[in-house]
Parts: structure tokens; sequence; C-alpha cells
């Protein structure tokens, strides 16, 4: 992928949580902004989201979590994301994610974790300053 193509963002929502609005208001936001976007819907498993990510070739995977279940579903999501060797693709984590969680999180393997009220500028800034290095 070069640098010129657009990034690649898979936006999921994992687990039993059935709320998409912010979600799919992260996928606009991230389209809008030049970005190619993938949205998986509702209630996805981490086997589901990986395997999206690796057909879709994405750079990002931007999980959406409002239930709670961020301490079991993103550790699951990357192994599987360390097993099928994407090494390059970064995980971020937004939601409701009490701040005692957000460094183990980071310590696990998430790049960035964004709170309520984050502005989707914000996001969009990291995206495109974070963007991984793809060889040919």
């Amino acid at each position: 992928m070069s640098s010129s193509s657009p990034i690649r963002v898979l936006v999921a929502k994992p687990g039993l949580d059935g709320h998409d609005r912010g979600a799919k208001i992260i996928a606009r936001a991230l389209s809008d902004a030049g970005m190619e976007v993938v949205y998986t819907g509702l209630r996805r498993t981490p086997d589901q989201i990986v395997k999206a990510a690796l057909e879709e070739d994405v750079e990002f995977i931007g999980l959406s979590i409002l239930s709670g279940a961020h301490t079991v579903l993103v550790p699951r999501i990357l192994e599987r994301m360390k097993a099928a060797g994407m090494n390059d693709v970064q995980l971020l984590l937004g939601g409701i994610i009490p701040d005692d969680d957000v460094e183990e999180l980071k310590r696990q393997g998430v790049a960035e974790v964004f709170q309520p009220g984050a502005p989707l500028s914000g996001i969009i800034d990291y995206i495109r300053a974070n963007r991984p290095k793809r060889s040919l």
C-alpha cells in the first residue's frame, strides 16, 4: 500500500452491544476525510473482525465497545491478530472505557483509546499521523 492510496480502516462492533450510532458517526467522519472504511455491523465475534480485516487489507481496526466487555474482547482480538500475522495493523478502541483500563489495554497492544467526547478531528489526525509503513 503506497502512502498515496487511501488509508483503509475497518470499524467494528464486537460482542453483544447493540448501540452503533457512534460507530456509524466515526465511519462517516473517516470516509468524509478520504479514508476507505469498512463497517462490519453489530455483534461481531473476534474471529469475524479479524477475518474481515484480513480480507479488506486494512491498516487500522477501530472497535467501538460500550458494553464494558473490552477486558474480554480486546485480548481475544489482539490474540487473533497476532496469530494471523497482522503486525502492521493497528487496533484502536473507542467507547466507554474507564480511565483505569486504558494503560493496560495499551500495554496489551491497543495503539490508542478514544473515550467519550474525543473530537472526530483528533481521531482523524491520529490515524493520518500513525499510518503503518507497508512494503509493496
